[in-house]
Parts: structure tokens; sequence; C-alpha cells
């Protein structure tokens, strides 16, 4: 596809899906590159100035007066708890997320003696919540949180609906003229890896919910900044660490994160992101204390491989452990040291492939505790006689180890060849987004129509050659669920379009070249040498 051809597909993307110019050639650089790549992404959310004047930024005005007015319904409803509740509902990234930090405010409030009036929901449907909410405005304020400007809200059907989420969007701004509903979409920039909201996104929504519930909004924001500040300053750790995990999956071992209390949730959330974004298996679920595998067979949660607790770990996993396992232990100063001493001293017994991520606090330097591990990214934060136990200093240890995980898994992943280019090219197709992010990204990189990038999806969803019409003609939904049960969807339906080959021919090829971009050359390579003979 030519480079003419590329803008205008790129034009027609939301903000999130874009390509981020930053990232264009993270997957051929080494890990101290990749981490200097990452943290110019990131740095992007705190941009104050403003390159496109029809997008506004986190440190917007309108985006600032909107924060101060939900902050002020917060406020009304801690001062009347007893018939208030605030509810923080999201799908994939946004719902773990609203988990952590309900847990957290939920907490401060209990610590306070007063009511506990913060749930959260983890729901596919979130159209739907809002549309519900916006029926009945004498008892709900919606508020909708997102990165991208309302006008690129997906307007195709939704199944067994009768509107779509662009007209929820757009009755929200209606409605916030009243100051009946809220609409919270600064623009950060393109993810790092396009389409992985999990990171850019994920830390914003993180940095503005914290930001509303405590009501701190620019002190809060400094404080963001310092976070990001000292946590990408350890940058070399960063990379040995990024470097360590892709050996592993490039052995095809496992990286195993151990965390204590709401930095085991951070790794759960980073963990259980790789399955769609980058087609990883699926991972265990947790409460605070819980070691798991990024890539841990398929569980029954009510089952023997439900594996939460640091005693499972040990009873299950531990045993079968080998050098080219990575383990990272998370843990912070405020954690039980003796217990981190423990669990660590039995791990390497059976290797010393064994990391960690350890946030400190001047003046409370953590031990030798250290040198039992070989990379140690040892983040050493100052702080207030008042911040030593505050909520405020374990959200700053939260934002530094999602930072930092989210680096390490998506780095590691890059180096294990399932990233092309910046383009998360081998996700698993699970929903109506990720399926149009697949014929997306195919006709970026083939410059083919998107009947065609969507009919050779079909046949590596449907693993044949030959589509019957009731495979092309199924809903979304049904081709979604096919695609959940099978591997390098779109990598192979890239590499048929490439080739122009058959459904066998281009799973060998990448089985030849697991690495996608050794693959589409080696595509290029075969497809020239015929044509010079033909």
């Amino acid at each position: 596809m030519d480079e003419l051809k590329q803008s205008c597909h790129e034009l027609s993307l939301p903000v999130t899906e874009k390509c981020n110019p930053i990232s264009r050639d993270i997957d051929r650089v080494n890990g101290k590159q990749m981490v200097q790549i990452l943290r110019k992404c990131d740095a992007e959310i705190f941009e104050k100035k403003n390159h496109d004047p029809f997008h506004q930024r986190l440190y917007s005005s309108p985006v600032i007066q909107t924060m101060v007015d939900v902050a002020k319904r917060v406020e009304m409803m801690l001062r009347d708890p007893e018939e208030s509740l605030i509810v923080l509902s999201g799908c994939g990234t946004s719902g773990r997320i609203a988990f952590l930090l309900v847990t957290s405010f939920n907490e401060m409030v209990k610590a306070q003696k007063q009511k506990q009036i913060c749930s959260y929901i983890i729901a596919p449907f979130v159209a739907g919540q809002l549309d519900f909410c916006l029926k009945h405005l004498d008892v709900f304020t919606p508020v909708l949180l997102g990165f991208n400007p309302v006008h690129m809200a997906r307007s195709e059907p939704m199944q067994d609906c009768s509107f779509h989420f662009k007209d929820v969007a757009e009755r929200m701004i209606a409605e916030q003229r009243h100051k009946k509903a809220f609409v919270l979409n600064p623009v950060l920039g393109a993810e790092a890896i396009s389409g992985s909201s999990r990171m850019k996104g994920g830390s914003a929504t993180k940095i503005i919910l914290e930001s509303i519930l405590l009501a701190g909004h620019e002190a809060a924001f400094r404080g963001k900044r310092m976070v990001y500040e000292t946590t990408y300053s350890h940058s070399d750790e960063l990379a040995a660490l990024i470097h360590q995990a892709g050996e592993s999956l490039q052995m095809k071992a496992h990286v195993y994160y151990i965390g204590w209390q709401t930095l085991g949730i951070i790794g759960l959330t980073d963990a259980s992101e790789c399955v769609p974004t980058f087609g990883a298996g699926a991972v265990c679920s947790a409460k605070y204390i819980l070691p798991f595998d990024m890539f841990f067979k398929c569980v029954n949660l009510t089952g023997p491989e439900f594996v939460i607790g640091h005693k499972d770990f040990v009873d299950t996993i531990l045993p079968s452990l080998s050098q080219n396992d990575m383990m990272l232990f998370l843990f912070t100063v405020n954690d039980d040291l003796h217990e981190v001493t423990a669990l660590a001293d039995q791990v390497r017994r059976r290797t010393s492939n064994l990391h960690a991520i350890a946030h400190d606090l001047e003046k409370f330097t953590i031990p030798v505790i250290c040198n039992m591990f070989g990379t140690v990214l040892h983040i050493t934060w100052s702080f207030s006689s008042e911040e030593v136990n505050s909520v405020v200093m374990r959200q700053r240890w939260e934002l530094s180890t999602k930072w930092c995980l989210n680096a390490i898994s998506t780095g590691a992943h890059v180096l294990k060849g399932k990233v092309y280019m910046n383009y998360m090219i081998d996700l698993r197709v699970t929903n109506s987004k990720l399926y149009r992010r697949a014929i997306n990204i195919l006709q970026r990189f083939t410059g083919c129509s998107k009947g065609e990038c969507e009919r050779a999806l079909l046949r590596a969803i449907y693993s044949t050659d030959d589509l019957s019409e009731d495979m092309t003609s199924a809903d979304v939904w049904k081709h979604t669920d096919a695609a959940n049960r099978r591997d390098q969807v779109v990598p192979t339906a890239l590499v048929m379009i490439q080739c122009g080959c058959t459904l066998a021919e281009a799973r060998h090829h990448l089985d030849c070249h697991p690495v996608i971009r050794d693959a589409v050359s080696a595509c290029f390579s075969s497809s020239k040498t015929k044509s010079t003979m033909d």
C-alpha cells in the first residue's frame, strides 16, 4: 500500500486505533530503545500543548471543568451517603481499573468511619447501561469516560439493540449542557501499540477517576506526572526485565507475576489483558495476594485449577518451574517482607530466574531482601509523614507498577514476534470491536478492499478455503465466537492475502517463521521469486 492510501486509511480511524509515529518501528529495536519509545508515548498523556484545536487534551479547560463538576457530585453523595451510590462500570481494562479504585476508595472512607458507597460492574454492554441512566435522569447522573471524540464513536448495530454507541454518546453530550450527564473524553494520542488502550487509556482512566474521587485535580495531575518521571528514570532495569521476559516467551516458557495487596490486582489486570491483545492463553483470576502465569491453562473458577493464593502457587506451580520460566515479584516496603523473603527463598531453590519490582520509601530502606533477586527495579519514593500509609502513596505505587508491567508484557510480546510494526496483529478476535480492528489491520497492510480482507479473515476463522453462504452471511458475534477458538487468525489471513495462497500454505509460512514480520517478508520474497519465474 502506498503512503497516500495509508494516510487516507488512518484518517478514517478513531484516535486510539491510529498508528503512533513514535513507535512505528518498535518491533525492530532492543529492550532499552523500547523503554524510551514507551516513555515518549506515555508522556503524551500529560501534554499541555494542544496541536489539534478540534481535540481536547487532559489539561484542556473543558476537561478540567467537567472533572470539577463530577467531583462536586461525588462530594454531595459523600455528605449524604444513606441514599447515594457511586458505581464505576466498564468493560475490559476499564472494568478492572474500576474494581481496583472501588477497593481503594472504600478502604479510605471506611478508615474515616464513613459509609462505603462505591461499587463496580465489569460488563460488556456499557451503552445499554448509559441508555438506561439517560431514561431515568431523576435517579442517575451518568458519566462517560473515553479517549476518542464523540464523532468517532462506533455506529454499527449492536446485537439485539435498537441503538448504537454513537447515538448514546451524542445523547450524553446533549444532556451535559444541562449538567444532567457528563462526558470526559480527552485525546491522549495514539497508543504505542495500535488499539492497545490498556496502556495510555488504562493509565489515564486511573488518573482521572482517582483525581475525581479525591477531588485533588491539579495537585493530583502534578503527582501523577511525578510518578511517570520516577518510574521511567529506571529505564535500564526496566529494559533488563523486558529482555528477560522476552527470552522466556521465545523459549515457550512462562512469565509469572507474584503480587502483594493491590499490586497483585495490577499484575492480574496486566496479565489478563494479554489474552485479547496478543492472543495469549487465559489467566486465572484472583483477589489481593496472587501468583499467576500470564499464559496459564484455561481454568475452572470453581475447581482445583483456580490458583489464587501463594500456597496454591507453592503446591501447584512451583514444583514444575524451569530455569526458563521468569518469576517477577511485586511488593512494597509496607508489605510483610518476611513473607516475601520466605517465598522468594522457596522459588530460588527451583530457579535463579527471579526478579522484582520493589517500592521503597526514603528512610525506610528495604533490607537485603533485594539481594535475593536477579534484576530489581527498586524505586524509592519521597513522602510526607501523613503519606507513609496513605491511599495516595498506594495509588502512586499502583500506577508506577502498571506502567512497568505494561512495558514488560508489551515488550516481551514484541520480542517474541507478536507485533508487526506497532500493530498487535496476532490479536484474538473476540468481539465486534476487535473484528473490525482485524479488518482494518488487513486493509492497512495489504491495500485490499474491506470485502477482500473480510473474506480472508473468515477463511482463517472458519479454517477453510471454501466459505459457505451460511458462513459469509452470519452475524458478527457468530464470527467472533468461532474466532475465539482459533489461533493466529489475523496473521493467517494476512499471509493468505499477501501470497495469494491457501490456508494450509499460509499456516506453513507461519510455522516456518514465528516472527510475523519475518513471515510477511518471506511471503513477499516468495511472491517476487514466483513472479520472476513466471
